[in-house]
């Protein structure tokens, strides 16, 4: 068979194995992997990288339509481009209105016309006003759910998102359970979270330090506790979105060992940063849950490489830099990590700590695409959309502003020494970035239904 594209020489992680073979691509599609392929009407050669499957990542916002000046399909997608994303499920806040019916819906599929360079698929929302509109989003082919259960959005605007109360959240589980659909949560206890919050800042008390002390590790594992036996009463599959103690992953690990539906994320700053640096770095850092002390990322490191951790995220959640003006409690809190969190992540899972090739692959693309039934996406295998992300390893470079694709160059990681390079990115056979060439191919994307 002549073959469209032909990646010859790469360390290749397949399923089971990471191997140095050949991968022949026709159609967009994986045609063929075995180091006896020869002939491509396109040969790239990939001798001393690593082939991974691009990144899934699976928890994205981007703010458009309403916010666009926060992060849009045009530079949100460039950016996951160049760091080795070539499918992201996008959340549905930030943007206004929040997608929490079909019409907003259809506001976010016609604000992306002609300006993704990835695919993306979708979560619809559920909020306290939206209980009657969750089958229209699931009919629309959203691939899931998102909740909070932690105060959000903002009151002056009213097409917001906003957290759950505990009827819409147990009546929410159940429409949804019967949809046969899965919600994801961000789970901490919105009013102790709000009340020691307040309590610091009367105080005076608003450095980083007190921001952290004001969202202790109990808030997250008393909401995951609570979300899990709701969960089960009503039946309903669910994701714990961004963990950051490994006390609320024990409790996602013992609901899983009893038969229990529920599965849990961590995001690769809760592995690359901590308390310490936060106060060093500045609100670019900040985030909720918080980042936590480095003996807290011990553990966290544990529970990852011992599999009880499903996938590893970004949650970019990025805006303009004068929400990021003030102290630890009137900053906007997220962090931009889209472009970022593969390559670092690579770094200090693979390089550092001795990951293998295989679990890194899991956590980034397989395990995400598994879990949202993004049937062609997440590993190098025959049938499978040809999406690969070529790394470089061992090749420090330290990051500048200049190398961000988002819309606000804000990031943590600024200035910081990076072991590896993603180097090539490519979305169903064609190369959506070239690190050699610095050339981007805009636009091929589409959004993924259910």
């Amino acid at each position: 068979m002549n073959y469209d594209l032909l990646i010859k020489n790469g360390t290749v992680i397949l399923e089971d194995q990471a191997i140095v073979t050949n991968i022949a691509v026709k159609d967009g599609k994986i045609a063929a992997i075995g180091a006896d392929l020869t002939q491509g009407t396109e040969t790239i050669d990939a001798r001393k990288l690593i082939v991974s499957p691009g990144m899934v990542d699976a928890h994205v916002h981007i703010s458009e339509p309403g916010r666009t000046h926060w992060e849009g399909y045009q530079t949100g997608t460039k950016a996951a481009a160049k760091g080795g994303v070539t499918t992201f499920i996008e959340m549905p806040l930030n943007q206004l209105p929040a997608t929490t019916s079909r019409e907003t819906l259809q506001l976010k599929f016609d604000a992306a016309k002609g300006k993704l360079s990835m695919d993306v698929a979708l979560f619809g929302g559920l909020v306290p006003y939206n209980l009657e509109d969750l089958e229209d989003l699931d009919e629309e082919g959203v691939v899931a759910f998102k909740c909070f259960l932690a105060t959000c959005g903002f009151p002056d605007e009213p097409t917001d998102f906003q957290n759950v109360d505990d009827y819409s959240f147990f009546a929410g589980m159940k429409k949804i359970a019967k949809m046969d659909s899965l919600l994801a949560i961000h789970a901490e206890n919105a009013l102790i979270c709000d009340e020691l919050g307040k309590v610091a800042q009367s105080k005076g008390q608003t450095s980083t330090d007190d921001y952290v002390a004001s969202r202790p590790p109990f808030t997250e594992v008393e909401a995951v506790r609570r979300a899990i036996y709701l969960a089960k009463v009503a039946d309903c599959q669910i994701h714990i979105c961004h963990l950051s103690t490994p006390e609320a992953i024990s409790e996602v690990t013992k609901a899983k060992q009893s038969g229990q539906r529920v599965t849990c994320e961590s995001c690769t700053h809760y592995f690359a940063l901590n308390q310490e640096q936060f106060a060093d770095i500045g609100m670019s850092a900040k985030c909720a849950p918080p980042l936590r002390d480095q003996a807290n990322q011990e553990l966290l490191w544990e529970k990852l490489f011992n599999g009880e951790i499903d996938f590893v995220t970004s949650d970019h959640s990025p805006c303009p830099p004068e929400m990021k003006i003030g102290n630890a409690f009137t900053a906007w809190g997220g962090i931009s990590g889209l472009q970022n969190n593969m390559d670092i992540l690579f770094d200090e899972a693979v390089q550092k700590r001795g990951m293998s090739l295989t679990q890194f692959a899991d956590l980034i693309a397989t395990a995400p695409a598994n879990l949202y039934q993004l049937k062609t996406k997440g590993s190098i295998a025959i049938g499978k959309d040809a999406d690969f992300t070529f790394i470089k390893p061992k090749a420090p470079y330290t990051l500048k502003e200049s190398d961000l694709e988002y819309k606000n160059k804000i990031s943590p990681y600024i200035g910081r020494e990076i072991g590896c390079q993603v180097v090539r990115t490519i979305l169903r056979g064609e190369t959506i970035y070239d690190k050699q060439t610095k050339a981007f191919k805009e636009a091929t994307g589409h959004f993924l239904l259910k």
